[in-house]
């Protein structure tokens, strides 16, 4: 059973969604929450396996509190749903930490579909968003390592985390990012990040 908290300041709007996802038999609504104070609360007093997010909530910016709900919540998934369809709303939401973006443009289906798919490992965005243009990038400029180095990194990795993942030392790892920064013309992780969700290396 897929247990989830739903976090919208409508009413309404949770009442439609909370109907839609019960109509599956192996989804429930563990909690219903209005604010952020609320979600949080939920996520401590039960046991959740995904998040669904409006990002503008009443006074508050879900998006700002992403990175703090990931590193108190390691294990929980967290689908983003929200009537911005812009891609910097879209990146940056992925960025801090969201494992999926729906978008309340698309049919309501989308958000089941969305659960699971954030449940099963995999980032999903929802279909007004999949046509979203991709880059050209020399990849082939990166060394085997390096390569291994850019997609920890861009799977949201510290350096720390990905010499560990490597075996090597952290001094080491400094030196392949610095590598992949340069021979990829990125200034950060974030933008590690972007360019391998359009190369299609980490999945939507």
């Amino acid at each position: 059973m897929i247990r989830i908290a739903l976090t919208d300041d409508h009413a309404i709007v949770r009442t439609g969604f909370r109907a839609l996802i019960e109509r599956e038999a192996d989804m429930t609504i563990a909690a219903e929450c209005g604010s952020l104070a609320d979600a949080e609360r939920a996520l401590t007093d039960h046991t959740v396996d995904v998040l669904v997010l409006d990002l503008t909530l009443r006074g508050e910016s879900g998006i700002e509190a992403l990175p703090s709900l990931r590193a108190r919540f390691p294990a929980l998934r967290i689908l983003v749903m929200s009537m911005h369809e812009g891609e910097s709303y879209v990146d940056e939401a992925l960025a801090r930490g969201a494992d999926g973006y729906v978008t309340k443009a698309v049919a309501p289906d989308e958000l089941v579909t969305g659960i699971r798919e954030v449940m099963a490992g995999r980032r999903h965005l929802s279909s007004d968003l999949c046509g979203r243009k991709s880059v050209a990038v020399p990849l082939d400029r990166l060394s085997a390592r390096e390569r291994d180095v850019f997609l920890l990194l861009a799977h949201g990795k510290t350096t720390k985390q990905v010499a560990d993942a490597l075996g090597v030392a952290a001094k080491t790892a400094y030196v392949h990012r610095a590598h992949v920064l340069e021979k990829l013309a990125a200034r950060n992780d974030r933008e590690l990040y972007r360019i391998a969700l359009a190369c299609g290396l980490i999945g939507a």
